[in-house]
């Protein structure tokens, strides 16, 4: 398989073609790349059949749903990825054919909670989990420093030494590493224990990236920036929050809980279903509908739903904002709900 990198830039974007049939995968793609990565694509008459993000990017727009748009190449992510536009979600030791060749998924959260990375039979693409003497930061909503330690000791370092280090971004002019080097030199993981590193990473007090507001949530949503006004990241740190198992108990009391669930329709009526009496109202639609739709229940309490609860994060500041003062969000979404084995309908 021969790959390649495709911006010459900090944030990284990596093209894999299986040579025998000009099969292709492109991973992390930049929104506004898009263009020069169809450029090189129809150049050499390669055929593009899997777009990946290797987790939530917070600094930059991504490019994969225009990207799947353009080209009908479906996008991959982690089954907790919150993004409606993903097509197939996957697990750790799924497997991703491209032609002739293959990437092995590995699940390698902390930096995000659907962060992957994927390895190849000399290469590992590693996202922003471990980036090349350093590793990427865990404060984000949802990251956990403890969880990043694991999947890179645990499975990033199981790979053989040899094997190229490929991340996402890099902020000192490094192009590759091997994991043989990051065992032996990353200056946050080299010598430390579990310990050291969760409180290293806990007490960085890196500020928060100058583009978080208008890329995260719409890489979260799918939704432009320009149609719906985000809520601040402080404004979604308050949202209240209830485990499903919390929800089903309120739901069980004489006077229940409105539910909202965010989702797009396909997702309400897809593989995961929505909770019996829910009100399905996307999320682009939030805040015209609520006046309209929701003014008579102000007084009751609502939880808004979605696949993970990150949209739901959003709708939950966003009635908040609107005078809804008794909103809480259902943490892990109806992925949570159905691992749970609670009741849905399909």
């Amino acid at each position: 398989m021969h790959f390649r990198e495709l911006n010459n830039l900090k944030c990284k974007t990596y093209l894999g073609v299986c040579e025998q049939t000009r099969r292709a995968i492109i991973i992390d793609p930049l929104r506004e790349k898009i263009e020069r990565y169809l450029g090189a694509l129809a150049y050499q008459n390669w055929r593009l059949d899997l777009i990946v993000d290797t987790h939530t990017h917070a600094d930059h727009r991504s490019g994969a749903a225009e990207l799947s748009d353009l080209t009908d190449a479906p996008v991959v992510m982690h089954r907790r990825a919150p993004a409606p536009y993903v097509k197939r979600h996957v697990e750790d030791g799924d497997v991703l054919a491209v032609g002739e060749c293959s990437l092995k998924v590995l699940y390698t959260p902390g930096h995000t909670p659907d962060s992957v990375s994927l390895a190849g039979d000399d290469r590992v693409f590693t996202g922003d989990v471990l980036l090349i003497h350093g590793t990427g930061r865990a404060d984000f909503a949802g990251g956990d420093p403890g969880d990043q330690y694991d999947a890179i000791t645990k499975k990033l370092f199981t790979l053989p030494d040899a094997t190229l280090v490929f991340p996402a971004h890099d902020y000192r002019g490094h192009t590759k590493s091997t994991i043989g080097e990051e065992k032996r030199s990353n200056p946050r993981l080299a010598g430390r224990t579990r310990g050291q590193y969760v409180e290293l990473m806990n007490n960085l007090g890196l500020p928060l990236p100058d583009k978080i507001q208008e890329a995260l949530q719409p890489n979260q949503s799918a939704i432009d920036d320009s149609t719906l006004n985000f809520p601040t990241y402080s404004q979604l740190n308050a949202v209240r929050q209830l485990t499903p198992q919390e929800v089903a108990v309120r739901l069980d009391a004489p006077t229940p809980p409105i539910l909202v669930d965010v989702r797009e329709e396909a997702e309400y009526q897809g593989d995961l279903g929505h909770i019996a009496g829910s009100r399905l109202i996307p999320l682009r639609e939030l805040p015209e509908r609520a006046s309209a739709e929701l003014a008579e229940i102000k007084d009751r309490d609502i939880v808004a739903i979605c696949r993970v609860g990150v949209r739901s994060t959003t709708a939950a500041a966003i009635l908040t904002g609107l005078g809804f003062d008794r909103v809480w969000n259902m943490k892990g979404g109806m992925l949570d709900w159905n691992e749970a084995r609670l009741p849905v309908e399909r």
